[in-house]
């Protein structure tokens, strides 16, 4: 079994994967003064007794890490993910100040389409593999190097996100596409893998600038579409597709047990007719489950 959570943190994205091997993983953060207690107890709550924890930042976007330097001085980053970048920013926030230490430190692992370590995507006598995979960039392919160029001149970082998949032997997969824009996602496609997934996290906070075009939705197949935090009006929700909605849900926890996918959500009066009731109640305000379609191995 494991746990995914996607924190309700305003219009920006913050993730943690407690693993059922000896992993903890954090995907962005967006936290400020005010939240940051209870995300970090919560965080230390759920990775206590694991090996090996790591942070892995999808861009240098402002709502992906803002707060960094507050978690860093709470919970140190010890192992920072990192796409190699020299994003440049108009004005220097702490966040971002901070950030660029990280990404230039000893600390940073440099990620890309298909690298591996122990123990994100290898396993050892010592300990199992987190089950992570990184499916983009691809470091030589020009529409990526064109948009590391166009960050290190102050433009947008979205397009130099990474793509992260996440498999469980045997059950679920699920994938993150930061904030990668619908042009760039089109252009890119036959230079990525895209498989069936259970559960993708919408690009851009599920925004229509970053819709996932049709090319990748019939390769995904996904069960599962959440749609982030953003301006209703700014949102596409993916007619014909099954979804879940943050602003509505709040806070998402998915518990990935077996070939289910079980939900529960902050809002206490939150319903999805998509999801099949179970009478689960391993955390708090079940909202329904899944069960996975295809079985899936690491």
């Amino acid at each position: 079994m494991s746990v995914i959570k996607s924190l309700s943190v305003g219009t920006g994205d913050m993730f943690y994967i407690t693993h059922g091997s000896s992993n903890f993983s954090i995907i962005d953060c967006n936290v400020t003064e005010e939240n940051l207690p209870g995300i970090v107890k919560e965080l230390k709550a759920q990775s206590a007794g694991k090996e090996i924890t790591r942070f892995i930042s999808t861009h240098p976007d402002g709502d992906h890490f803002g707060g960094i330097e507050l978690l860093d001085d709470a919970m140190p980053i010890h192992n920072f993910y990192v796409v190699a970048n020299q994003a440049t920013k108009d004005s220097g926030t702490d966040s971002f100040t901070r950030y660029c230490e990280l990404r230039d430190g000893s600390k940073a692992f440099k990620i890309y389409k298909g690298c591996s370590r122990k123990w994100m995507n290898q396993s050892s006598d010592e300990r199992s593999s987190s089950g992570l995979n990184v499916l983009w960039p691809d470091t030589a392919n020009a529409d990526f190097k064109a948009a590391l160029a166009d960050a290190a001149d102050g433009g947008s970082p979205n397009n130099i996100s990474a793509v992260i998949r996440y498999t469980l032997k045997d059950g679920a997969s699920v994938l993150w596409l930061g904030d990668l824009e619908t042009k760039f996602m089109e252009a890119i496609t036959d230079h990525i893998e895209l498989t069936k997934t259970t559960i993708v996290f919408a690009s851009h906070h599920g925004r229509a600038s970053g819709k996932i075009p049709d090319s990748w939705l019939k390769q995904l197949d996904p069960q599962i579409i959440v749609i982030g935090e953003a301006p209703s009006r700014h949102l596409h929700y993916y007619t014909g597709y099954k979804t879940v909605t943050q602003n509505m849900a709040g806070d998402i926890t998915m518990e990935l047990l077996d070939d289910k996918v079980h939900f529960y959500v902050s809002n206490p009066t939150y319903a999805n007719k998509a999801l099949i009731q179970e009478d689960r109640s391993t955390f708090d305000n079940y909202a329904g489950s899944i069960t996975v379609e295809t079985e899936y191995t690491l």
